[in-house]
């Protein structure tokens, strides 16, 4: 059976991808440890930022897909938030079963706390790291990330 050889490209963005893997997991518990105190979690904290950052209220599916998450998985978070009083539901005028998510005045509050302790933990993770660098690796993943989007259809 012939082997196929990955190019010096290959090669990098296969070590860049694993490193990647690592960083994310890492990011995750490093939210949950920052934000575990306003009984949040990364991907709670993730979904409330989706919302706040949407130019209008969104369904599910449309949040789902800006995050590039699993429908099922962002439903079963939107509901754990709605049942704490977090998020709210609005009669979506284009899609009949299709609520779209809003959040409330508490689960504004609870991003804006998530976003007090975020500012001096990111500053603190960032000394030592020039911005010029940050700007080119922040280019490439978008680059990664769109041309696997575009695979996708």
């Amino acid at each position: 059976m012939l082997k196929s050889q990955r190019t010096p490209a290959g090669d990098a963005l296969t070590n860049l991808m694993l490193d990647l893997f690592r960083l994310n997991s890492q990011l995750l518990t490093a939210g949950d440890r920052l934000v575990a105190q306003l009984g949040l979690t990364s991907a709670r904290w993730q979904i409330l930022g989706a919302i706040v950052y949407a130019e209008r209220p969104q369904p599910v599916a449309w949040l789902a897909r800006d995050l590039g998450a699993n429908r099922q998985n962002v439903q079963r978070i939107v509901n754990d938030l709605h049942a704490e009083g977090l998020l709210t539901f609005e009669a979506n005028p284009h899609h009949r079963r299709a609520q779209l998510v809003v959040l409330t005045d508490k689960g504004r509050r609870a991003f804006d706390a998530a976003m007090a302790l975020q500012a001096p933990w990111v500053n603190g993770l960032s000394e030592g790291l020039s911005v010029k660098d940050l700007q080119t690796v922040h280019r490439v993943v978008t680059a990664l990330r769109k041309k696997l989007e575009s695979h996708e259809d």
